[in-house]
């Protein structure tokens, strides 16, 4: 016979699954469906033809790519560029022309050439005016930009996510197997209380666009379930971790929205990062094969995931679209040095998706393929020498498609993670109702399938699809970015989450080695966390919509930008 508790947990994972796929939705539509409208910061006019300047960094030149086009006898195919400071001001910047780059009978070399509004830039013979956009205009200009999230309430879809927390919460409640109740209550109402926090911090700054955040709390939200299953004693640590990492995203989101602030902090970041790996290198210990853990105080830390954000902002601030081929080979030495240092310690997890990242940062700023193959085969044979190096790596390497011919050996962790996968069907057993969560890094590596043992497939899925959106999205945005930095992160940002996701779903289902990686936002580990969340303050800086992102101060705010002169108000732009 069935009681009414039964009953109520049955309906929770018809609650689960709708308000999941509301926040889905409603999330999609945001994002996704709203039509992408550039801003303009400027205008080059040449022969009569007025060219928009989309971005804070143009590529001129006769070249496809070119952001202004010019074909004309003496423009080289990337003649110059024209880049917008934080502050308003422009400088061109002659970059691998023949004819140069001239100002006022001034030629730009290296440092660039400042260039005010209606001033006319000599490009090997061919003469362009400028006229930067003052901030009375681009502020009209900005007012007929739809806002972000306009068409989707983003309160509606936070009150979404609170019922579907609430409804987590009551299945810890139901769940017999369930400890620590009270504590896991209090980490959901702070949770909650953390996210409507941050969602009028942001109202409170004018931002109207949340998409980014709320998906990003949802997934939390399933990763503070895991937390409650599988080490409900730890739920002050889970939530205290959470509001760090909050608190990180949003002081990223603040130093990202000074762009020469931001650039010129890369050194010290590469700095850091490689003492980071030193210490990690003569102080870690081992787990499970890899020594990639420091204990602080009683406390773990995981270095890797930490310089995950180093790797990326230096990779966005040294290949952006105006640079050098020393800091071209700084990037590659560095990433040399990240792969090759995490090989040695055993993290081949972790090694691959620094190289899948460096793969995405080298084609964005080349475009070359040519670049990529050769990066790839040198990967090919240092993972070959990993391997020979590390037995426990070529044990993996064996084991894989093979587990359930050692279901007590080399294949007991994902043999019973398929099992407990299978066993909670569509709709799952319950929050706490599972018995995955015993097994070793069932919490972490394997967490997917411990989900789709509580939560079902289903939810399973949709958490998949979350990160998936929150990709397409930072390829969208990439396209119509403000600066090729801001691009490049997001891109970078998002290839490291999408290669950390299928190492750790397909891991854990043997359909690709097992190589212990976790989840984004939902695997238990509080440096991981800590991660994913600043990782998200790139994508949110790339985002263009209108106010969206941190990384465009308020109209008022920006008062050095040039003045127009009187005789271009008689101009009517016209699109390239």
């Amino acid at each position: 016979m069935y009681n009414l508790e039964d009953y109520m947990l049955a309906l929770s994972k018809y609650v689960l699954i709708i308000i999941s796929i509301v926040i889905l939705v409603r999330c999609i539509r945001s994002l996704l469906s709203e039509r992408v409208e550039p801003e303009i910061w400027g205008y080059l006019r040449y022969e009569g033809q007025d060219y928009p300047l989309t971005h804070w960094e143009n590529l001129i030149g006769r070249s496809l790519s070119a952001d202004v086009r010019i074909v004309a006898p003496g423009v080289s195919r990337s003649h110059a560029v024209l880049r917008r400071g934080g502050s308003g001001k422009w400088r061109v910047y002659n970059i691998f022309s023949r004819g140069g780059v001239w100002i006022k009978n001034q030629k730009a070399g290296a440092s660039g050439l400042a260039v005010e509004s209606g001033d006319t830039i000599n490009l090997g013979g061919q003469k362009v005016r400028f006229r930067a956009v003052t901030p009375d205009k681009r502020q009209k200009q900005d007012l007929k930009r739809k806002r972000a999230g306009y068409g989707v309430s983003p309160a509606g879809t936070l009150l979404d996510l609170t019922l579907f927390q609430l409804t987590l919460l009551l299945q810890h409640a139901m769940s017999p197997k369930q400890k620590e109740l009270q504590a896991v209550a209090l980490a959901f109402v702070a949770l909650i209380a953390l996210e409507w926090s941050c969602y009028h911090f942001m109202r409170f700054m004018n931002r109207s666009g949340f998409e980014i955040e709320t998906i990003a709390f949802y997934l939390t939200s399933i990763g503070m379930s895991v937390a409650a299953s599988s080490v409900p004693g730890d739920m002050l640590k889970q939530i205290l971790i959470t509001i760090l990492a909050v608190v990180l995203f949003a002081a990223m989101g603040w130093w990202l929205r000074d762009l020469e602030r931001t650039m010129s902090a890369r050194s010290t970041v590469v700095i850091g990062s490689v003492l980071l790996i030193f210490i990690n290198i003569v102080f870690s210990d081992a787990v499970l094969g890899a020594r990639n853990w420091l204990n602080i105080g009683g406390l773990s830390l995981q270095p890797s995931e930490l310089i995950k954000v180093g790797y990326i902002y230096v990779g966005a601030s040294t290949l952006e679209r105006l640079f050098r081929k020393n800091n071209l080979t700084t990037f590659i030495v560095f990433s040399m040095f990240c792969v090759v240092s995490l090989a040695l310690i055993g993290d081949f997890g972790t090694a691959l998706i620094f190289f899948v990242t460096f793969l995405v940062i080298s084609y964005l700023r080349s475009g070359s393929f040519a670049t990529v193959f050769l990066a790839v085969t040198g990967a090919g044979m240092a993972a070959f020498l990993a391997v020979s190096i590390k037995p426990y790596i070529a044990r993996r390497f064996s084991t894989w498609g093979h587990v359930w011919d050692d279901v007590y050996g080399a294949g007991f962790q994902q043999t019973r993670a398929m099992s407990a996968a299978a066993s909670g069907g569509l709709y799952g057993k319950g929050a706490g109702a599972g018995w995955l969560k015993d097994i070793v890094a069932a919490n972490t590596d394997m967490v997917f399938a411990m989900v789709c043992e509580e939560e079902g497939l289903i939810i399973a899925v949709i958490m998949v699809i979350a990160v998936l959106v929150l990709a397409l999205f930072a390829v969208r945005s990439a396209r119509q970015g403000r600066s090729a930095y801001y691009s490049i992160a997001a891109c970078a940002a998002m290839s490291m989450l999408l290669s950390q996701l299928s190492l750790n779903v397909f891991g854990s289902l043997d359909i690709l080695p097992f190589t212990g990686v976790t989840f984004p936002f939902v695997s238990r580990g509080g440096t991981s966390l800590l991660c994913c969340w600043m990782l998200m303050a790139f994508i949110k800086s790339a985002d263009n919509r209108r106010d969206a992102s941190f990384a465009v101060r308020a109209q008022s705010q920006d008062t050095d930008a040039e003045e127009d002169l009187s005789d271009w108000e008689v101009w009517q732009p016209r699109e390239k």
